[in-house]
């Protein structure tokens, strides 16, 4: 008997094996499992080109190659999205749809944001990393934030007519999943004044963007922050959690123009773009960033797929940063005195 229920156990452990082998892709450990992914893609790229009207998904397929050594293979529907990189790049970012008929596995990831690169080349390849680091640094200073999967994708054009391709790429995660697992909830796009969300996050989110160089946000209008609410204060003003870098000046893409509107001329130029505070508020929020450094460093440093001359540059125009707030004098100036009053 005993040898019977020993068997039975092995035999149920086993099941229980081969339903997560082939069970649905849990949506939340996907971006949690830091390994690269090998991604085969074919649809019709030619297509993907030239369509101009957004959300118009067409058939893909795809193939995640797992470092445990799953592999799944599954129909699903990409887009292309943006405006400016839709033009300017070889192929333009993409929307991929996991939620249909023929992704029974993949189905839990929903609808993700694919980042890739303008083109093949050294640079490109570059600018993609430096902004899957970007996301991996703001996950350091708040876990309201992105997470993103790292993969290498092989694109192969359906109707063959461009040649087979590769490049690094990632995956952001679902804004639904962002926000649940936060103990928060989306809603479709609000339009809110900046100092109607929640105060402590909003200076950070406005300090980290300082620190990174970007200016390319805006609340009232959602540009590039997605606003989130504490399902348990359902009064409670909104988190605004931040996204989309590739303009900042710690990634310095080729493409990124400087703002116009802000006056500066060059996209490495830091401008804060936050609304005044207390200095003790200001206090609070840079001691995240200055207990968070060593870890920030460490994950540039450590990050495999990037040359020691781009690391230095990167930790270089972060040191700038450091140096900055060490500075009673320049903080007052820049985060109080003259920051934004409209």
């Amino acid at each position: 008997m005993k040898k019977q229920g020993f068997l039975f156990l092995l035999l149920f452990l086993a099941s229980l094996v081969s339903t997560a082998q082939n069970g649905p892709v849990d949506s939340i450990r996907f971006f949690t499992d830091e390994g690269l992914i090998e991604v085969s893609l074919t649809t019709d790229l030619k297509k993907l080109q030239n369509e101009k009207k957004p959300d118009v998904f067409q058939p893909a397929s795809i193939t995640l190659r797992f470092p445990d050594s799953t592999v799944i293979t599954e129909n699903i529907g990409a887009s292309a999205r943006g405006n400016f990189r839709r033009n300017y790049c070889r192929i333009p970012p993409m929307m991929l749809n996991f939620r249909n008929p023929g992704s029974p596995r993949l189905h839990s990831l929903g609808k993700l944001k694919m980042v890739i690169g303008c083109g093949v080349n050294e640079t490109d390849e570059t600018l993609i990393l430096k902004e899957y680091l970007v996301y991996k640094i703001y996950n350091l200073i708040d876990d309201r934030s992105f997470r993103v999967r790292l993969m290498r994708v092989n694109y192969t054009d359906s109707r063959n007519k461009i040649k087979p391709f590769s490049q690094y790429a990632f995956l952001i995660e679902d804004d639904a999943d962002m926000a649940k697992r936060n103990g928060c909830v989306k809603k479709k796009e609000v339009k809110l004044m900046t100092e109607a969300t929640n105060r402590d996050m909003m200076t950070t989110v406005a300090i980290f963007q300082y620190m990174i160089g970007n200016t390319d946000w805006a609340v009232p209008n959602n540009h590039n922050v997605k606003l989130i609410y504490d399902k348990e204060r359902k009064l409670a003003p909104p988190f605004v959690v931040p996204y989309d870098f590739d303009y900042s000046g710690l990634v310095d893409a080729s493409y990124a123009v400087p703002n116009e509107v802000i006056g500066t001329e060059k996209v490495t130029e830091r401008v804060y773009r936050g609304f005044p505070r207390t200095m003790e508020e200001i206090g609070l929020s840079l001691e995240i960033f200055v207990n968070k450094k060593e870890a920030i460093f460490q994950l540039i440093n450590n990050f495999p797929l990037l040359s020691v001359k781009i690391k230095k540059e990167m930790t270089g125009y972060l040191e700038e940063f450091y140096e900055f707030i060490n500075d009673k004098r320049k903080v007052r100036s820049v985060f109080v005195e003259n920051a934004r009053t409209f």
